[in-house]
């Protein structure tokens, strides 16, 4: 079951409650990178947490998920639950950018995202870990929470790792990138529907 509150600015509240995951995620496009997040998957709060810093989009997020099953679940729903905030926080979408892109660096690994919150769903990752776990978190859940997260964000994310070999630099620098990228999409810089069909 899937609950959404709408609040004044671009901000959203949405709520998602199955056999497996409880989650509630509030996000603000116009925050400062204020995060409070507790997946219930060590690593992945902190990767969260690099978004939200980096994006500067205020992230509150909350699950209680089956992580003694796996933590499949947990990351699944929450992409599903985050992506629906965000696309629900960027209402008609209004003068945003809507393209966002990013190139980071972390010692060794170089990471490229490019995106567009056009409204259409698809996600295109390139990356191959060489550690299978780190705290908790599966990195093959990696391509996974960004697939999911695609589908109700209503966006095109195209993520890739050019170099790298650190495993852990490799996620931290895609959670990055996706960061800035969206940092840069959802900016205001005009009144208008950034589209010639006049909706997104």
């Amino acid at each position: 079951m899937l609950q959404t509150l709408n609040t004044p600015g671009r901000k959203a509240t949405v709520t998602r409650t199955t056999k497996e995951t409880d989650i509630t995620a509030t996000v603000d496009l116009d925050g400062t990178g204020a995060a409070s997040i507790r997946s219930g998957v060590v690593f992945f709060d902190h990767m969260l947490a690099n978004f939200s810093k980096h994006s500067g989009i205020d992230i509150i997020l909350d699950c209680k998920g089956d992580t003694e099953v796996d933590d499949h679940h947990s990351v699944e729903d929450i992409a599903l639950v985050l992506g629906t905030a965000l696309n629900q926080a960027l209402g008609s979408k209004a003068g945003i950018q809507r393209y966002g892109w990013a190139m980071i660096p972390m010692d060794e690994t170089l990471a490229r995202c490019a995106l567009d919150l056009g409204g259409r769903s698809y996600c295109v990752f390139s990356a191959d870990f060489k550690r299978s776990v780190i705290r908790g978190f599966s990195t093959e859940m990696v391509e996974h929470f960004f697939l999911s997260l695609s589908r109700t964000m209503h966006a095109n994310i195209h993520l890739a790792i050019l170099d790298g070999k650190n495993t852990h630099h490799m996620i931290e620098a895609m959670f990055k990138a996706f960061a800035y990228a969206m940092k840069m999409a959802v900016a205001i810089t005009g009144k208008e529907l950034p589209s010639t069909k006049g909706v997104l």
